[in-house]
């Protein structure tokens, strides 16, 4: 069975926007033959948010699209335009939702109620037009920045739903019949194991307003807890719920033992997370209509004795005692249940309609001065390279004839010549920068 035909978990690569390059350009008016720069700003590149939503349940669509890249800033344009800033990219989550960076496994957001938000990668600030490089010295600067690269995550998403109640059992129990009779849940049911692949999740109506979300949660089996079957995965649905229905099959009709099938199941929990086993637990024995009244009496009282629990009987198939079930569960998460609705009524009160932030793009500052080191390729050829030199390359478009002009005067206050000098370089030798190959000169 593939492993992911469900997604519980996404791993995502999400880049923010490019910032704009900067343009040269110069003002072209009529009887002003030579009319000063002009050149705009590019746009800064769009963010990309990671926002909480109702509208989504679970993490399937991560499973078909894994790339996220938000706009670029446009260029800059004559006449002092600024480039347009690029559109934030909107990345909508289930509530529940942990989103972690891949690289290093830091938590970045536990997305706990709608609509919160997180930026997960800035864009890149846009490059300086031409206007902003006039000087004394310099009255018709041929020198505009190019935009900066936004910044570009890999983060993995991981779901942790937020149901109420967590149905748990082994497979074939009757966990998706129960789910569908007492929710709008439609999970596809047959008589074999592993029929569900995703939790199914469904909201129960119990009257006067009041509601609860219930999650069946498959594939528990023995070694769950360390990735068998699909339970370790399924586990982690579970962690926030308030009640745990625990279902056996007390007609014992696949020719398990109910109380070992009860063990088994407790084992699994407490392995894989002892404050999860430390839930209420409401056990029921469904299946009761395969039972006569009296088979089932003796089950129940025996079973209630080897385990020392309360055994509610169902037939989810007859829905015989559901009723007293629905009570059961709500006597037992309703005031954490209300609490909860209200926080979540609170959140979404208090959300803004549109996301208004105010989120610094990306951006680094050349030093006067950088390092640099010069690879001889081979005779009378240099390469001059290094972290400094690539951040110059970036900032500055090599093709422009006054960016060469800055480039190198940096690279020279920063001791060029004197270094290639002494690796022995002549004139008329070949020095490569980025792509650009100037001829040394005295």
């Amino acid at each position: 069975m593939s492993e992911n035909i469900f997604i519980d978990e996404a791993i995502i690569t999400v880049t923010a926007g490019k910032g704009g390059d900067g343009v040269v350009s110069f003002r072209r008016e009529k009887y002003v033959p030579k009319g000063g720069p002009d050149g705009g700003d590019g746009g800064d590149g769009g963010n990309v948010i990671i926002v909480s939503s109702m509208e989504r349940n679970t993490l399937t669509d991560f499973r078909y699209k894994k790339k996220f890249r938000a706009e670029n800033g446009k260029n800059g344009q004559g006449k002092k335009m600024h480039g347009k800033n690029g559109e934030n990219l909107i990345i909508k989550v289930p509530v529940g939702t942990l989103v972690y960076d891949y690289e290093t496994n830091e938590l970045i957001a536990d997305l706990k109620y709608p609509n919160q938000y997180v930026v997960v990668a800035r864009g890149g600030k846009g490059g300086r037009g031409n206007i902003h490089f006039v000087n004394s010295k310099v009255q018709a600067p041929t020198i505009a920045e190019k935009g900066v690269e936004g910044e570009t995550r890999v983060l993995k998403l991981e779901l942790k739903v937020l149901a109420d109640v967590g149905i748990i059992g082994f497979p074939n129990v009757g966990k998706s019949t129960l789910i569908s009779i007492i929710s709008n849940a439609k999970p596809k049911i047959a008589n074999y194991h592993f029929t569900t692949l995703i939790p199914n999740l469904g909201v129960v109506n119990m009257g006067d307003g009041n509601t609860f979300v219930v999650a069946d949660i498959p594939g528990l089996v023995p070694g769950a807890h360390n990735g068998t079957g699909l339970g370790d995965k399924f586990l982690k649905h579970v962690e926030r719920c308030y009640c745990l229905v625990h279902v056996l099959d007390i007609s014992e009709s696949e020719g398990r033992s109910a109380k070992d099938d009860y063990y088994v199941i407790r084992e699994e929990l407490e392995k894989f997370s002892p404050d999860l086993a430390e839930k209420k637990e409401i056990v029921v024995g469904n299946k009761a209509d395969l039972l006569s009244e009296e088979e089932l009496n003796k089950k129940i009282e025996k079973l209630e004795k080897e385990l020392n629990k309360k055994i509610i009987p169902i037939s989810a198939a007859t829905k015989k005692n559901i009723d007293i079930l629905l009570n059961e569960i709500w006597e037992n998460i309703r005031d954490m249940r209300i609490d909860r609705q209200k926080e979540i009524l609170e959140s979404l009160k208090n959300a803004p309609e549109k996301l208004k932030l105010k989120i610094s793009p990306v951006d680094f500052e050349v030093p006067k001065k950088v390092n640099f080191e010069i690879i001889k390729w081979d005779d009378g050829v240099y390469e001059v390279t290094g972290k400094d030199v690539e951040l110059l390359l970036k900032k500055y478009p090599i093709d422009q004839k006054d960016a060469r002009i800055k480039i190198l005067e940096i690279l020279e206050k920063s001791g060029l010549e004197k270094t290639l000098r002494n690796l022995g370089v002549k004139e008329g030798d070949t020095v490569y920068l980025g792509n650009f190959a100037f001829e040394y000169m005295e």
